[in-house]
C-alpha cells in the first residue's frame, strides 16, 4: 500500500444558492492540510482529491451522504428551559455544548418557548450538497509521526 500523503489545499465552500460558507482564501487564513485516510476532512472531498498533486484545481459537489449526512429529525428535540440555567438570554441560532451519553455534543437553538427550548444536534451543514472549489497547494508523503497522530504537522 502506498504511503499516506499530507495534502495541503486552498478551498472555497458554497451551498446550492452559491453563498460562500467557508474559505481558506480569506486574508489571514492558512491553507488546510490533512493526512489522507485519517478522516480529517469529509469523505466526498477527500475521494475527489485522491491522486491530485500540487497545482491541480478541482471543483467538486459533495452530496450529504458523503458530507455531513442527512438531517436526522431525532436530533431535533425540545428540552426544558431549566437545562439552560445561568443563561440569561436564549435566542435561535445560539450554540451550546451539551453533555450526552456519547460525550460532548454541540447543539444549536432552533426555537425558544416559555417552557422549552428546541435544540438541533445535527451538523449545521447536514442535508446540504456542498460545492468545493479547491486548489492543491502541496502533496507530500506523511511522516511516521503524522501517520501515527492522524494529522499534519
Amino acid at each position: 500500500m502506498a504511503q499516506p500523503r499530507v495534502v495541503t489545499i486552498h478551498y472555497t465552500l458554497t451551498n446550492d444558492q452559491g453563498e460562500e460558507l467557508d474559505s481558506s482564501r480569506v486574508e489571514g487564513r492558512e491553507p488546510l492540510s490533512y493526512v489522507e485516510g485519517a478522516q480529517n476532512i469529509i469523505g466526498g472531498l477527500e475521494n475527489a482529491l485522491n491522486e491530485k498533486n500540487a497545482g491541480d484545481q478541482v471543483k467538486v459537489s459533495v452530496e450529504p451522504g458523503e458530507g455531513y449526512g442527512e438531517v436526522n429529525e431525532e436530533l431535533v428535540q425540545p428540552v426544558p428551559r431549566s437545562a439552560f440555567e445561568g443563561v440569561d438570554t436564549i435566542e435561535p441560532g445560539m450554540q451550546f455544548q451539551a453533555q450526552t451519553p456519547g460525550g460532548p455534543q454541540v447543539v444549536r437553538v432552533v426555537e425558544v418557548g416559555d417552557e422549552t427550548v428546541t435544540i438541533d444536534a445535527n451538523h449545521p451543514l447536514a442535508g446540504q450538497t456542498l460545492h468545493f472549489d479547491v486548489e492543491v497547494v502541496e502533496a507530500r508523503e506523511a511522516t511516521d509521526e503524522e501517520q501515527e497522530h492522524g494529522h499534519a504537522h
